[in-house]
């Protein structure tokens, strides 16, 4: 692991070198959990003043990718509420747990405790028409994997793919917790069912390594029994609502 100080460091000169009039900075993703490796990219929640523009920006620094959140400070309740309608909670996150780097006037400590207050609230729970055509996305997966024979090793690697990302996010959402992406969806799911999370992420493993769906389709059944059982006729879905 890449030394977490010297990557602190680094970071605090490229916010001073960019952004001069920052009120505010904090570091997260893997360097603020102490995972950092030499190829880790920054993430850096930025605060800025009502006179500049919230924005999005991937620069290199000092050899570095590095990924900047930058809001004002009069955008970030409206960029909060649309961080937790994606049930991820990217920023919301970096601004919780990240490392901060600056605050002069007080202005991230400000903006952490909001972040803290969105997170404890939880992300917006599923609405039954997303119930719904959760457990029939899911059961439909279920059907194309088992119907597909281990010598199509394409499509049932795809097929395992879509069925765990799937059968995850919905047993996040039954817990209430935040999701993720990537990395970060094993994470969010064996945090949030260690049990059944595992029982996905293993079912998962043995289709890769032996082309076995069966452990991997009995999970995801199991996932399914907690939200009303699978789902095939009778479910209907509008184009418009």
């Amino acid at each position: 692991m890449h030394d977490q100080e010297a990557l602190v460091a680094q970071t605090l000169r490229l916010v001073t070198t960019r952004y001069p009039d920052a009120l505010g900075a904090t570091l997260g993703g893997s360097v603020a959990q102490g995972r950092a490796t030499e190829i880790s990219d920054l993430d850096v929640a930025v605060l800025l003043p009502d006179s500049d523009i919230s924005r999005r920006e991937v620069v290199r620094h000092e050899g570095r990718l590095a990924e900047l959140f930058l809001n004002t400070v009069a955008d970030i309740p409206e960029f909060f509420e649309w961080d937790r309608a994606r049930r991820r909670g990217t920023v919301l996150f970096i601004y919780d747990q990240g490392l901060p780097l600056l605050d002069p006037h007080g202005d991230l400590s400000r903006v952490r405790e909001q972040a803290r207050e969105v997170l404890a609230a939880g992300p917006p729970p599923l609405t039954p028409a997303e119930w719904e055509q959760g457990r029939y996305g899911l059961t439909s997966l279920l059907d194309d994997l088992l119907d597909t024979p281990p010598a199509e090793r394409y499509e049932q690697l795809s097929l395992a793919d879509f069925t765990l990302r799937e059968a995850a996010h919905l047993l996040i959402a039954h817990h209430g917790a935040w999701t993720g992406t990537g990395k970060w969806l094993p994470r969010r799911l064996l945090s949030a069912d260690p049990v059944r999370g595992k029982a996905l992420l293993e079912g998962h493993l043995a289709l890769a390594e032996h082309a076995d769906p069966v452990p991997l389709a009995t999970a995801a059944v199991g996932v399914l029994e907690l939200l009303g059982g699978q789902l095939r006729e009778g479910y209907a879905h509008r184009w418009r609502t």
